[in-house]
């Protein structure tokens, strides 16, 4: 198993290899974001990915095989430099970031940080904030308590500290505010969402703010599932440069 292994952190990897343009996948599943879900969601893109890009999918820090230190200054600029220093680690300068669900803001943070190095996003059912936030604190507790479990030994202070990094901000997105949307350059795709975690106003917000985006409003069922592929595939193709 290829683990990245820098102070105290390990982060689980799994890489295509292939001499093609690279795709960086950011998985779905909240604090417990990881690769194995992929296989758990109807859409998974390496299904469609393969063969045409090299993909590179990772579990994040206390997530699937990975773990960290966790402190109560922990937030998403963690996540977003451990997925840096992965990228770098493998020396590749330019790639494609697709992310599902909590990865939506991932990938904007990536953006945030390096710029043009990123070739384009592709936002499956973005999380983000509409009435919701109960329902980020309650998974993050659910996550808090395995690691618990597993021995990490924070104050309450600490734990409601990292809680409130990740979701206690008013930005929609959590980690970007609209300022940024506003001047993203970098292609943006968003297949949107349509319950309390994935807003459809999140998705929405996205299109009409970032001037260099597309959005695909069915894509989950039936022909449409095909039909969302294809134009993502279209997507990176026309995007690789």
């Amino acid at each position: 198993m290829p683990f990245l292994n820098f102070e105290d952190v390990s982060i689980y990897y799994e890489d295509s290899g292939e001499e093609l343009p690279s795709v960086l996948l950011l998985a779905p599943g909240g604090m417990r974001s990881a690769v194995d879900l992929w296989e758990k969601v109807s859409w998974d893109p390496r299904t469609y990915l393969r063969g045409r890009y090299r993909i590179i999918a990772m579990d994040q820090r206390n997530a699937g095989n990975s773990s960290a230190p966790v402190s109560g200054d922990d937030g998403w600029s963690c996540y977003t430099r451990d997925q840096v220093r992965l990228i770098n680690y493998l020396n590749i300068d330019r790639f494609h970031v697709l992310g599902m669900c909590i990865g939506g803001p991932f990938c904007l943070g990536l953006i945030e940080e390096l710029g043009d190095r990123i070739l384009s996003a592709t936002l499956i059912q973005p999380i983000g904030l509409n009435k919701n936030r109960h329902l980020f604190y309650s998974l993050f507790n659910e996550w808090r308590e395995g690691l618990i479990s597993q021995g990490h030994d924070l104050t309450e202070g600490d734990w409601k500290n990292f809680c409130e990094n990740m979701f206690g901000s008013d930005k929609i997105l959590f980690n970007v505010d609209e300022d940024f949307l506003i001047k993203c350059t970098v292609p943006l795709l968003i297949l949107m969402g349509n319950d309390n975690y994935h807003p459809q106003l999140t998705s929405l917000k996205i299109k009409n703010k970032a001037k260099n985006s597309t959005l695909i409003k069915e894509w989950k069922h039936g022909k449409n599932k095909l039909l969302a592929a294809q134009r993502m595939i279209k997507f990176l193709d026309n995007n690789v440069r």
